[in-house]
């Protein structure tokens, strides 16, 4: 008998626990370190696929390395010429398109009152303010923004993770018990994740844009900043189209009105059911969905673990853990369970081959 199987199933449950919780607490503790260790490693596996096809097509490596690195910086700086402006000019402006709305909100309360119905401000206000809409994209616009003051290092950061890819393999195989059938697995989980954030990536890119361009076409401002908050929630299914939606909506009711507010939620409807419903899981596959209620405790969980910033990686971190315990027979019942309602639970056989 081992020492592991001496101790009480009990016991090992609490100190899992207990060593999952100071895991946590020292992830919040070195917040500023770990996002843009993460926001690297994001960046190094979206931009890995294409280093690897240049060089497939007998590009010298150092060649294929110095265009792959052009498109970042490009990229980086579009972004920040893009945005940087914006994100200050809306964090500006969100007292008053606060106390505009909470104007307009009063109106509605004044003519509920005007034919009977009663309600008290004051008492509205402590359970529905439009207004935290606002505060809230400013607070992740502003993530984001201190994301951008950190692009040098995390630039660095996505650089040496490339120049190390090659290497990975075989580190891995000098220091694994089984290479053979370790590295099957790993690779079998990196494709897997690459894959789906390669889709993942271009489906949130369309759905910015083409809210970017819808929200411009019908006047509301900031266009520029409720695509690329569409892009970012994007990763979150399910929600995360809702959640971008919210303030560009209450901006465009501000500005333009309800008939311009209803366009603009219809536009937001539109192409997150074109993009999340026929586009998206036509290219994406099986097996790597998530639960609605996992994506949902993930949200909450990333977010005050790392912030704004958690809330974006959210689904990607969740979706990393998934597909790692899926590569594992002896965790891959967690994996089921984090994600979707199975087809046929009657038949493990079903289950089995199309893992």
């Amino acid at each position: 008998m081992t020492e592991a199987d001496r101790v009480p199933r009990a016991t090992r449950a609490l100190m899992t626990a207990a060593a999952f919780v100071i895991v946590v607490a020292g992830m919040r503790a070195a917040e500023a370190i770990i996002i843009p260790f993460l926001l690297s490693i994001f960046l190094a596996i979206i931009c890995a696929p294409p280093l690897f096809w240049l060089e497939s097509k007998r590009l010298p490596r150092w060649l294929a390395m110095l265009m792959v690195i052009a498109a970042i910086v490009g990229v980086g700086f579009a972004i920040i010429a893009l945005v940087g402006t914006s994100i200050n000019d809306f964090s500006r402006d969100i007292p008053l398109y606060r106390a505009r709305l909470q104007e307009q909100f009063g109106g509605v309360v004044g003519w509920l009152a005007g034919h009977g119905i009663q309600i008290s401000k004051a008492q509205i206000y402590g359970y529905v303010d439009p207004g935290k809409a606002m505060e809230m994209a400013g607070k992740l616009f502003n993530g984001f923004g201190s994301v951008l003051a950190n692009s040098f290092l995390i630039f660095l950061t996505v650089v040496f993770i490339l120049f190390e890819a090659h290497s990975f393999p075989r580190k891995l195989r000098a220091v694994v018990r089984d290479p053979e059938n370790q590295l099957a697995r790993f690779g079998q989980f990196t494709r897997n994740l690459k894959h789906y954030l390669a889709i993942k990536t271009l489906a949130s890119l369309g759905t910015g844009i083409g809210v970017g361009i819808w929200l411009r076409v019908l006047g509301v401002e900031y266009p520029v900043l409720w695509g690329l908050l569409a892009f970012l929630l994007n990763y979150v299914p399910n929600i995360g189209s809702i959640i971008a939606a919210v303030p560009a909506v209450l901006l465009a009711v501000v500005q333009l009105g309800p008939a311009a507010a209803a366009w603009a939620a219809l536009g937001y409807l539109v192409i997150n059911v074109v993009v999340g419903n026929f586009i998206e899981p036509r290219f994406m596959g099986r097996g790597l969905g998530l639960s609605t209620l996992v994506v949902f405790l993930s949200l909450v969980f990333w977010g005050w673990v790392l912030g704004p910033v958690g809330m974006f990686l959210s689904v990607p971190l969740t979706m990393t853990a998934k597909i790692a315990l899926d590569s594992n027979e002896s965790t891959r019942w967690i994996a089921v369970m984090l994600g979707p309602e199975a087809k046929d639970q009657s038949a493990p056989e079903n289950l089995a081959s199309e893992n």
